[in-house]
């Protein structure tokens, strides 16, 4: 397959799939496994990705069992496994210690991870480790209209648990809800529970202001549990279909400041290992960055942190196959822009004020877009995901209205970013 002592086993089917299996390609040139559930997705027809469709391919059982049959194809290789959704890493935490000597896991234990994932527990911790965050009410099943929320509307409201949220799907559901009245909020609570889920919500202060109030950042922690690498993003536009609310679309990177500082040391304190991904939002009434969860893996975002030059790829292969140390950490500061939607879409949603600095980032060559890769020669591949980036522009009209000040919008007709300048990792 290669020459590398490893192959990278990537579980799921998004571009967060595709995003770490183009950054291992361009690290080391090297193919990716990728399990996923249906013959679909910007990985399916990759030539950069041995792509294995894999029914309950989130249940444990399914896990260690399509890890061992890796495994055993590559006896002399050590396997990178990684998750890239949150229902497998439960399941690949849940199989620790169990994998075969050359599989390689960098997670916590389940019982840490489902602390952290789990929003009501997460919270409680930056309590404890002085993170800013959202003022919150834990609703419980049991309170019904039985309650008063500190605060007033608007309202964002979302599971504590997110994998059993989904376990009960119906026609309304979304990933969060913003509402402005308390009616509106126990209407949506009886939707919710009344679907079947138990476990807890979050009732939160809606903090004002658009996408560009988000930031992302993204971290890797080695086997010590020392912060090897620290990357803040300026999120600039979200998706805004009902199941893809809060997906990251267009992101510039910039200097992290005392947030570096905050999240190291909460990292380090519970010493994390692995990719952390945190979302956070600047409130401008009192001018505080506020955290609103951890993912414990890289997000689908990711390569906004590969494409400014920073392979995530190799902080992994240099801490975990190499053993290389690093003394301190790499604190991204470069500006780099990041694109996973057609230019036209993206300058008619974003606000004109930051159309200057994206068309100097791009004049620079300091920009790309994850899913157009030239060394994926796969023809039919491409043409599927023209096909996908074309259904953005309805995407967005169905569900987003373009910013006041935009005029005619963008001036791209049909571009999409291909391009991307890298420093020195």
């Amino acid at each position: 397959m290669n020459d590398q002592p490893f192959v990278p086993l990537l579980l799921g089917a998004d571009i967060n799939v595709y995003s770490m299996a183009r950054a291992f390609h361009e690290a080391y040139g090297v193919k990716t496994v990728a399990y996923g559930r249906y013959p679909s997705g910007p990985c399916y027809g990759s030539s950069i990705i041995d792509y294995r469709v894999s029914d309950r391919n989130s249940e444990p059982e399914k896990v260690l069992e399509n890890v061992s049959h890796v495994s055993a194809q590559f006896p002399g290789k050590t396997i990178l496994l990684l998750g890239c959704g949150d229902d497998y890493l439960t399941a690949i935490s849940a199989n620790l210690g169990k994998y075969p000597p050359n599989v390689v896991a960098p997670y916590v234990s389940l019982e840490q991870m489902e602390e952290l994932i789990h929003k009501e527990r997460f919270y409680a911790l930056c309590e404890k480790y002085g993170i800013d965050h959202p003022a919150t009410f834990v609703y419980k099943k049991e309170m019904g209209h039985d309650f008063t929320l500190p605060f007033p509307g608007p309202f964002a409201v979302k599971p504590a648990e997110s994998a059993t949220y989904w376990d009960h799907p119906f026609d309304t559901q979304k990933k969060a809800y913003i509402l402005q009245t308390r009616e509106e909020v126990d209407r949506v609570i009886d939707d919710i529970y009344g679907h079947g889920y138990e476990d807890s919500l979050i009732i939160q202060d809606f903090i004002p202001g658009g996408d560009e109030n988000m930031r992302v950042l993204t971290c890797y922690s080695d086997e010590e549990g020392k912060v090897r690498l620290m990357c803040l993003g300026h999120v600039l536009l979200e998706e805004h279909t009902r199941h893809g609310i809060g997906n990251h679309a267009v992101i510039i990177t910039e200097p992290g400041g005392e947030l570096y500082d905050i999240f190291r040391h909460f990292l380090e304190e519970i010493r994390f290992v692995g990719f952390s991904n945190f979302d956070i939002k600047f409130d401008p009434r009192d001018g505080k960055y506020k955290a609103f969860e951890i993912n414990c893996r890289q997000g689908r975002s990711n390569y906004y942190v590969t494409g400014a030059g920073y392979n995530l790829a190799k902080f992994l292969v240099e801490d975990r196959i190499e053993h290389k140390p690093q003394p301190e950490p790499v604190l991204v500061q470069n500006r780099h822009l990041w694109m996973a939607i057609p230019r036209k879409v993206a300058y008619d949603y974003i606000p004109r004020r930051f159309h200057e600095e994206m068309k100097a980032l791009e004049k620079a060559g300091a920009y790309g877009n994850p899913l157009w890769y030239s060394a994926d020669h796969a023809l039919l591949h491409k043409l599927r995901l023209y096909r996908i980036q074309r259904r953005q522009f309805g995407w967005y009209a169905g569900s987003m209205e373009k910013p006041k000040d935009q005029g005619p919008g963008g001036f791209y007709p049909y571009g999409y970013v291909t391009s991307v300048k890298r420093q020195s990792r």
